[in-house]
């Protein structure tokens, strides 16, 4: 220990953090140890370094730290947690600790990972099933990319997020919970443990009381055990962030304790640079069997889409999943709004030898009949339902039947299913209107049966 540099210097305690004075050749990102004069021990990490200062978050709070009797010890090397196998069916803390469970690590890794060389990034592929209709048929996901959900508060996103992690096929799936209440908490362990799904399943959880700090970490972690298993086991893992609002803001928090001129609505100016460097750590590597699929989930506040939070998430990510209060109010699960959402990286895992051959043609017509329907419901509204043409009155019928068929659903589907029942809805319209399909498909999928 005589090695290790120790300092008594500190100068102010702000919210969650320590400024230090005096400090020589420390490092950004630097595990810190305080020791309060009572004996008692807490972890920090330097933030930000400014010539001999030094500002250290405080992990688990800075409360009851005098500045006169404290010393920290700076311990050469950056934030690390434990990984290994045993992790999978696992709970542990923001900060990647085991809850309730003993746990041995193989190794132990930094939580900020490497990054990913550009040049050895390998295109996502190949069709990830979610069981939900809404996602397989319209949105789909696919093996190494990142989509996000967008919802709003009082909205179920936490059941959607349980549902995805529970039917997801995927190798394994890493569940971070940000932000959350006990209930919450409990919510989520709950689902995962009545199907079985837990067992297949890493969980993350910080929860709203503990240190804002820990908020910070908690994606972090995720993810670096995620690249564990990725890169050094051939798994395909899927990671679930949820709430990442919760995480912006803790961000948001911590800038303000470090008196840093603020940017939109309060948060910091590198907001969009920290997002990125949690949503980019997803993808495929060339000659890597592994891969890491990212779906963040962020409740919008006053549900607007044009809130920092969920612009600059749509700026990094490849697409985005907008649920529709208007469908929630009509008890519809998962409240998908289809039009404003997309998939950006969809074709590269459909079509044939994929999904089906008919899977673009399909997604295509549904959406321009859902668009028109959408359109001839507010004109309904307006000139009344007798105005309509018998024509006009079957595209409203299409765009209910998709609400309450398709997109409303209380088990899971697989692909194949989702297919057929799209066809099923569609033949709510003469053949003639199908104007997204090749002919070839039509004769192909047309005269099926799709009882």
């Amino acid at each position: 220990m005589n090695n290790l540099k120790e300092y008594e210097t500190i100068t102010k305690v702000a919210g969650p953090l320590i400024i230090a004075e005096g400090i020589k050749d420390a490092k950004y990102k630097e595990l810190v140890k305080i020791l309060l004069e009572d004996g008692t021990k807490r972890t920090g990490q330097v933030l930000e370094l400014k010539d001999d200062l030094a500002i250290i978050e405080v992990f688990e709070g800075t409360q009851d730290i005098d500045t006169k009797s404290t010393k920290i010890r700076f311990l050469g090397k950056s934030f690390t947690i434990g990984v290994g196998e045993d992790m999978v069916g696992g709970i542990f803390d923001g900060l990647g600790k085991p809850k309730s469970m003993k746990f041995i690590p193989d190794k132990r890794i930094n939580i900020n990972g490497n990054p990913i060389n550009p040049s050895s990034r390998d295109i996502p592929n190949k069709f990830i099933e979610t069981g939900l209709s809404s996602i397989d048929g319209l949105l789909s996901l696919v093996r190494g990319q990142k989509l996000p959900i967008f919802s709003e508060n009082g909205m179920p996103h936490n059941k959607l997020a349980a549902d995805i992690a529970k039917n997801i096929k995927s190798d394994l799936v890493i569940f971070a919970a940000i932000g959350v209440t006990n209930d919450e908490l409990n919510y989520f362990v709950s689902e995962f443990e009545k199907t079985g799904a837990l067992e297949n399943i890493i969980v993350f959880a910080n929860l709203a009381g503990d240190p804002v700090i820990e908020r910070i970490v908690t994606p972090r972690a995720a993810l670096a055990t995620a690249e564990y298993f990725a890169w050094e086991h051939d798994r395909n893992v899927v990671v679930i962030l949820s709430d990442m609002t919760n995480y912006a803001n803790a961000l948001r928090e911590i800038s303000a304790s470090k008196e840093e001129v603020p940017s939109r609505r309060g948060y910091p100016p590198y907001l969009y640079s920290d997002l990125a460097s949690i949503y980019e750590r997803t993808g495929l590597i060339k000659n890597k069997k592994g891969s890491i699929t990212q779906i963040p989930i962020l409740a919008m506040p006053e549900g607007d889409i044009t809130h920092p939070i969920p612009d600059l998430t749509g700026y990094i990510t490849e697409g985005q999943i907008l649920l529709s209060p208007t469908l929630h109010r009509q008890n519809i699960f998962p409240p998908i709004d289809i039009i404003p959402s997309l998939s950006r990286m969809m074709h590269h895992g459909i079509g044939l030898n994929m999904t089906r051959e008919d899977h673009k043609s399909v997604s295509d017509q549904i959406y321009a009949f859902y668009t028109r329907g959408k359109k001839l419901e507010q004109l309904k509204a307006i000139i009344g339902e007798d105005a309509l043409t018998e024509i006009d009155k079957k595209y409203l019928k299409f765009k209910t039947k998709i609400d309450k068929e398709f997109i409303d659903q209380n088990k899971k589907r697989t692909v194949k299913a989702t297919l057929n029942l799209g066809w099923k809805l569609l033949k709510i319209l003469p053949k003639e209107e199908l104007t997204k399909i090749d002919k070839n498909i039509i004769e192909r999928f047309w005269y099926e049966r799709y009882d």
